[in-house]
């Protein structure tokens, strides 16, 4: 069993300056502090039979009592997913999608169930659809307004997992999320600050700005009560019809007569044809653990397992965890992964991805030898190295060099080793901004997420390659991370994030936390994170900060640091000697639930 580390000794000590000559660097840590009036507690739990660990405070408690009536762990994911929809609209909804891993003990043998319900660009879409006559980006066309609409996946990856999956009638299921809609709850800080950062874009939709506005057409604060009616009718809708409750009638004409209204493109076609993917995950090993995450059309699995594999023969332990080398090596490997992103990632339903190629320990090698020991990568630096080397497919396509904190994540593991991981969004804050009149629905923006143009930037200034240019019915890609660490068969840990592009480095530290530094999970999810994501050439770094020596030394290496909030709020539950311990990220408001 892991060593308990005191936190609040830990960070006293690393502040105090009287103490830190005494400290081995190797073993000097920083660490996020706790909110002002919160404990430990307040975020970690250790449970028997079920945990369950969400962003949501409502979702966490609403999903234990569905386990308590006799539900299993689809069951109480399924009634996560919808409330958080109703608690977290700034992140996730009705109107978006995901992804998910479930590793069922008894039907799962080889690796865990590997789900798609990523939204897709409509069947009129096409790549030059956010660029003007002179073939420039029109600012904000892809994040505001119904444009950035893809067509939604939620509900039918979480309704098709329920029905094949889930034990209890989706009434029951849903009821909690109805009647949280309905009665509404006190907007918290995080949405209130989403609220404020969308302000101009509420007020240009009535029915979000009938959501979001007070009777006086002022966007709601914190602390003011959020009720969403049309929403719960939505919500009662889909849990008497179901899929079809969605995808059809009432509320698939509301849908299509907003986009025709608005110009849109979205059609009745398009909800029709919308499907479920089910997908190979992505395998990876690493120091005895087999490592299990998304496939593409997401790049978290792929560049979890390549970051991995090329520090896989380092020992960082000795290093130590915030050890100039540690960081200088993770950060330069996050920059050989983003450099393959912007050239070879894209929906694997459209072109060709060497995910063999990019996961090879081979390839990993070439690109381990290719890093400087003592010096960071400059902003020319590129990764070079060929994974088609090391892919089935033989020859290399010809590539050019170009190329949000608003997501949720959710893990539930149950005390018989059945564990569910999802990632789900709307992209960015509220998505597109845009409520379907009469439903609630807020529709996503995340055709955000495909490369506007090679070279252009998406909201989280992730660089766009040709592999993610859009077409008709492409899923976008992706950094969400659904991620399931497995030894001997048995499943030791599931985690997730948001935080767009900073997700997949979010969960890459934490499993390296947890198995290079043997840090039980809570520290290694309070632990300072960086992120590097080859452009812009910077490395940023959490505002707890690092060791002055580490600093001092990552600055000789020529790194340029900046220190920012990265926004991940990792959601993370580990089997322990027969017990759950489930932690939600202290950075962020969710909760642990669970017996």
């Amino acid at each position: 069993m892991k060593k308990i580390y005191i936190l609040s000794v830990l960070a006293l000590i690393s502040s105090c300056s009287a103490f830190k000559a005494s400290i081995p660097y190797e073993k000097e840590i920083r660490f996020v502090n706790l909110a002002p009036g919160e404990t430990r507690e307040d975020h970690e739990k250790l449970t028997k039979d079920i945990s369950i660990a969400t962003q949501g405070r409502f979702a966490s408690q609403a999903a234990y009592s569905i386990f308590k009536k006799g539900g299993n762990i689809i069951d109480a994911a399924t009634t996560a997913s919808f409330v958080l929809a109703v608690e977290r609209p700034q992140s996730t909804g009705l109107g978006g999608g995901g992804f998910a891993l479930f590793h069922d003990v008894k039907r799962n043998k080889d690796f865990p169930l590997t789900v798609d319900f990523r939204e897709k660009a409509p069947i009129d879409a096409h790549e030059k659809m956010f660029l003007d006559d002179k073939g420039e980006v029109i600012s904000r066309m892809s994040l505001d307004g119904i444009f950035s609409a893809g067509v939604p996946g939620m509900v039918a990856g979480m309704l098709e997992l329920h029905k094949k999956h889930g034990k209890l009638p989706l009434a029951m299921v849903l009821k909690d999320a109805i009647d949280l809609a309905r009665n509404g709850f006190k907007i918290y800080p995080e949405l209130a600050h989403a609220i404020s950062k969308r302000e101009n874009i509420i007020k240009r939709y009535k029915a979000t700005c009938e959501i979001f506005c007070n009777k006086k057409g002022e966007v709601l604060k914190e602390g003011d009560l959020l009720v969403q009616k049309d929403l719960a009718k939505t919500i009662e809708t889909i849990s008497k019809n179901g899929r079809d409750g969605f995808y059809k009638g009432r509320i698939a004409r509301a849908l299509v007569g907003e986009h025709r209204r608005l110009k849109g493109l979205m059609t009745q076609k398009d909800l029709d044809k919308y499907e479920v993917k089910y997908r190979t995950p992505i395998r990876g090993d690493y120091k005895g653990y087999e490592v299990f995450s998304m496939s593409p059309p997401s790049s978290g699995g792929v560049h979890i397992v390549e970051i991995l594999n090329i520090l896989r023969k380092d020992d960082l332990k000795t290093y130590g965890l915030q050890h100039s080398k540690t960081v200088h090596l993770r950060a330069s490997a996050m920059q050989a992964a983003f450099s393959d992103r912007a050239n070879y990632l894209g929906d694997t339903d459209f072109t060709y991805v060497p995910v063999t190629g990019l996961t090879s320990k081979k390839y990993a090698d070439d690109i381990r030898f290719s890093i400087p020991e003592n010096k960071a990568l400059n902003s020319l630096w590129a990764n070079m190295n060929d994974p088609f080397k090391f892919d089935a497919k033989e020859g290399r396509e010809l590539l050019k060099r170009h190329e949000s904190n608003e997501t949720t994540h959710f893990t539930i593991a149950d005390g018989k080793g059945n564990i569910f991981v999802s990632t789900q969004t709307l992209n960015g804050y509220l998505g597109s901004g845009v409520v379907v009149p009469g439903t609630g629905i807020l529709l996503n923006n995340e055709m955000d997420d495909f490369a506007t143009k090679p070279g252009a930037n998406n909201l989280f200034g992730a660089v766009g390659g040709e592999k993610n240019l859009v077409q008709p019915e492409k899923r976008p890609l992706s950094s969400m991370s659904p991620t399931i660490v497995m030894k001997d068969g048995k499943p030791v840990l599931g985690l997730g994030s948001p935080s767009g592009t900073r997700i997949l480095t979010c969960v890459v530290q934490t499993i390296m936390n947890y198995i290079d530094h043997n840090l039980p999970l809570y520290e290694s999810m309070a632990a300072t994170r960086v992120h590097h994501q080859w452009k812009p050439n910077i490395l940023y770094v959490e505002e707890s900060g690092l060791p002055e020596r580490t600093i001092k030394e990552l600055k000789r290496m020529e790194h340029e640091i900046e220190y920012k909030k990265l926004g991940c709020r990792v959601q993370a539950i580990s089997f322990e000697d027969g017990m759950l311990r489930g932690v939600s990220d202290i950075r962020g408001r969710g909760l642990v639930s669970g017996e």
